[in-house]
């Protein structure tokens, strides 16, 4: 519903502008299934998680048998070595949640994983992509099996520095600062003249 409602808006814009884009979309995840590059990885990525949630599964077994043990003997231990073998415990509980923590929370060792693992794949498809939409002469190309929804825009209907300089933002670069890349797909189709700034105007009415 939400990818229809975007198409909706967009047809309705490109049609009342006067000027029409041209819309596709895809399955990447049909794609990604026929990839044996994609299908690599996801067994690397598959070998890694299970190794980690082995590592973490013994610690906690280790625990299970540490509890056991005290349960088993607490009534020989004086107060002393019951505090002593009480917190050698909660050390390692709060050891294996840290190490849990580590490697599947957020931003954890499997998720930089799996970036490592995928990014060259996901190149690889984008190349691709950018290729299929620049031949076709595609403005949009949508994802039909994400929630993301858009994979592929034409830069030149990118209106974002219009909008920067609507809210009165300078995006002149400070002295001395490196110049920095705008990046994004180059637009392959020679004869659709790119959109020009305001201020690109301006500057260019000067030089005449």
């Amino acid at each position: 519903m939400k990818k229809f409602l975007i198409l909706l808006v967009l047809s309705s814009a490109s049609i009342s502008s006067g000027w029409a884009q041209k819309f596709g979309y895809t399955d990447m995840e049909y794609i990604t299934s026929k990839m044996p590059d994609y299908q690599l990885a996801q067994t690397e990525m598959k070998k890694f998680s299970e190794k980690w949630a082995k590592e973490i599964q013994d610690k906690y077994g280790e625990i299970d048998r540490m509890q056991r043990t005290y349960m088993a003997e607490e009534v020989l231990l004086t107060e002393e070595l019951k505090r002593k073998r009480q917190n050698e415990i909660k050390e390692k509980e709060l050891e294996a949640r840290e190490y849990n923590s580590k490697i599947f929370g957020m931003e954890g060792l499997l998720f930089q994983k799996k970036k490592e693992l995928m990014k060259p794949v996901m190149e690889k498809v984008q190349r691709a992509v950018t290729k299929v939409c620049a031949q076709r002469r595609l403005d949009m190309l949508f994802d039909k099996s994400s929630e993301s929804g858009l994979i592929y825009t034409n830069p030149k209907h990118d209106y974002s520095d219009y909008v920067i300089e609507e809210l009165g933002i300078d995006l002149k670069p400070a002295k001395n600062a490196l110049p920095k890349e705008k990046i994004g797909v180059v637009d392959t189709n020679p004869t659709t003249p790119p959109v020009t700034s305001p201020k690109q105007k301006s500057t260019t009415s000067k030089l005449k």
